[in-house]
């Protein structure tokens, strides 16, 4: 594998760090966003995988093979969604926005043995060990008006790339494969429901179509985890969305006791993220008795919470920041510090 620094956008990249207009690249050929708007919808072969661009893009080549092991559900296929998720963890993930449109197909293919793998798409920046009710489950649609460069408040990926251009590519993608997406949360397996919920909370919804979905499965489903991960879309998509009768029934449900405690936990989560309101007493009660660590580390299934939590189940850490953002950090991300 080749130093990215010799991959074309590296130019665009240096250009950028020298001063260059951002907006003198859109469009063109290293813009990621134009680029998957321009795949072909249709089925993807091997001669197809190879045919887009993956040079143009830092880490292309790492992204191509990966995404070729996950089309041909190699035995390694696993590791290869793992490879592409450690590239957006690492802040490299334009080529990975690239891959989506695969993915997302690769998803709906009820015969690829790693289906549920590919729906862990990079359509979300800035959200590792994200926990506090500013952070959490907040996503932009669109660049920030104080951004008068072009660029957005998720600035640049490690390469020099404009990471929100990596995430509007990866959230366009989604947005456009809606259709494919929106039958699998009534999937058979509880992964694959969580997992359509996990990508479609990302796609842009301004007539709360996607929000309507996930009540629609919500009333349906039955099994606690997969309940708890509509109430967390649709909390996700209600902020990048605001709709108050969504807003509304998210309150209802961390407030009715015949729900079950995953879903009361979701539902207090996610209502806190949508409202600047003081916490109720009410609520810090609820969660204090069914956030145990038990509970905590199930719900590490939820991708937003593994993604939350960091060296702690990720609801503790949401419970910590939210409800208790005074109180010093029980557990620490830096490894030199002292022990508690």
């Amino acid at each position: 594998m080749g130093d990215w620094r010799t991959d074309p956008t590296y130019a665009m990249c240096r250009a950028l760090a020298d001063g260059a207009d951002l907006a003198s690249f859109a469009g063109g050929p290293f813009d990621i966003r134009a680029v998957v708007a321009a795949i072909d919808p249709g089925t993807f072969d091997g001669s197809v995988l190879d045919a887009l661009p993956w040079a143009n893009f830092p880490d292309g080549e790492m992204a191509r093979e990966a995404v070729h092991l996950l089309h041909t559900g190699d035995g390694c296929a696993h590791n290869a969604m793992r490879r592409l998720f450690g590239m957006c963890a690492e802040g490299s993930r334009a080529a990975v926005a690239l891959a989506v449109p695969v993915l997302i197909r690769i998803a709906t293919d009820p015969c690829h043995p790693h289906r549920a793998d590919a729906l862990a798409a990079p359509a979300r920046a800035r959200y590792f060990c994200a926990a506090s009710r500013d952070d959490f489950l907040l996503h932009r649609s669109g660049p920030h008006r104080d951004a008068p460069d072009g660029y957005d408040d998720y600035g640049v990926e490690v390469t020099g790339y404009p990471a929100g251009w990596s995430v509007a590519a990866a959230r366009a993608a989604i947005a456009a494969g809606t259709p494919l997406l929106l039958p699998l949360l009534d999937d058979s397996d509880p992964a694959m429901r969580i997992g359509a919920s996990y990508a479609l909370a990302t796609a842009a919804d301004p007539g709360h179509t996607v929000g309507g979905s996930f009540a629609t499965r919500f009333a349906k489903e039955r099994d606690p985890m997969t309940l708890a991960a509509l109430v967390l879309a649709t909390a996700e998509t209600t902020r990048a969305h605001p709709h108050r009768p969504a807003t509304a029934w998210i309150r209802e449900l961390g407030q009715d006791p015949a729900q079950a405690p995953e879903v009361r936990l979701a539902a207090a989560i996610g209502w806190l993220c949508l409202t600047d309101e003081p916490v109720p007493d009410a609520l810090h009660t609820t969660v204090g008795a069914l956030a145990t660590e038990e509970r905590a580390r199930a719900m590490d299934a939820l991708p937003w919470m593994a993604a939350a939590g960091g060296n702690e189940p990720g609801l503790l850490r949401c419970v910590h920041r939210m409800l208790h953002p005074e109180a010093p950090e029980p557990y620490s991300d830096d490894p030199w510090a002292p022990l508690p």
